[in-house]
């Protein structure tokens, strides 16, 4: 049975009816640092409403979840529906929220001091449709290469898995990953951000339909920007929005993720093929693209780490 958990209690009072800001975060055994990502959103004084969608926690962090949500007025909890993925997750997130503007979240990345001010002032004087990405950064404070990426193609696709478009310079064009680019000074034009942090206004979300529920895991993201751009919304990269990014908290198999990531691709490239020439193109290219994603897994035991 789904459920739907809002604490109300006497003596505290809930946010306003309309809240300014709702961040969604979609919950999938993630172990150890969801509590200190849960947190790091409720010291926020910009954050009006937590919606966690649980995908299907283990049953002492579903009742944890449970706890928090009776505890805390801020908290709206959505359990029951199982593991649906990401995309329809973060969907029901959408239909549960009551702000003005929604901050998609990863429940293992920790919002910095002034990261959602930072994204919903980004949103101010922008088209309708658009995006704002937060800087991704590890642990140590390096940016992650996903915060900034560049034109998701078949072909940028196939170049950046093989390395082909950072080991010969004549093809960095091609590379999708532009953390290697100099950090801009402000808000940023950027074909693709990160679906680990940005922020959209919630009308604007759901004119654009939402995520695209056909995406399990993964590509759900680069397909958003994609529409956004494509409906006339701009997508922008704000360096001052930072949060730490953990990556790889869920008990989920490398190769199960990365099986994930191909079939997106897949159903990604097909998608946005506009011609025969295109669509032809990209059959040719995705078994290249299956192959590359899928020995990922290998290369990384090989280096005893995810590069």
């Amino acid at each position: 049975m789904n459920q739907t958990v809002r604490s109300v209690t006497a003596t505290t009072d809930f946010t306003p009816a309309q809240p300014n800001v709702s961040v969604i975060m979609v919950v999938y055994r993630t172990g150890e640092s969801l509590e200190m990502a849960i947190q790091c959103v409720l010291d926020d004084p910009m954050v009006d409403e937590l919606v966690v969608v649980d995908n299907g926690s283990a049953e002492a962090a579903a009742e944890g979840l449970r706890v928090l949500a009776r505890d805390e007025p801020r908290v709206v909890l959505l359990q029951g529906h199982g593991n649906i993925g990401f995309a329809r997750g973060a969907n029901r997130g959408m239909l549960a929220a009551h702000g003005h503007y929604v901050v998609f979240l990863n429940p293992d990345a920790f919002l910095q001091a002034g990261c959602v001010d930072a994204l919903i002032g980004g949103l101010n004087g922008q088209p309708p449709r658009s995006l704002v990405g937060a800087c991704i950064l590890d642990l140590d404070g390096r940016e992650q290469r996903g915060g900034r990426r560049g034109e998701v193609s078949a072909l940028s696709t196939l170049l950046t898995l093989s390395r082909f478009s950072r080991r010969f310079p004549n093809l960095d064009a091609y590379e999708i990953y532009r953390d290697h680019d100099a950090m801009p000074e402000g808000l940023t034009p950027i074909p693709t951000i990160s679906g680990a942090c940005f922020a959209a206004r919630l009308d604007d979300f759901k004119a654009l339909g939402g995520f695209d529920e056909g995406y399990f895991l993964h590509v759900e993201d680069i397909d958003l920007c994609w529409r956004a751009r494509r409906t006339g919304g701009s997508v922008l990269f704000q360096p001052k929005a930072k949060v730490v990014h953990l990556g790889h908290t869920s008990n989920s198999s490398p190769w199960r993720v990365e099986m994930h990531k191909g079939l997106g691709l897949t159903r990604y490239f097909l998608k946005r093929a506009e011609s025969l020439p295109a669509y032809l193109a990209a059959l040719i290219l995705l078994p290249l693209i299956m192959l590359t994603a899928m020995v990922r897994p290998i290369a990384w035991h090989m280096r005893g780490s995810r590069a």
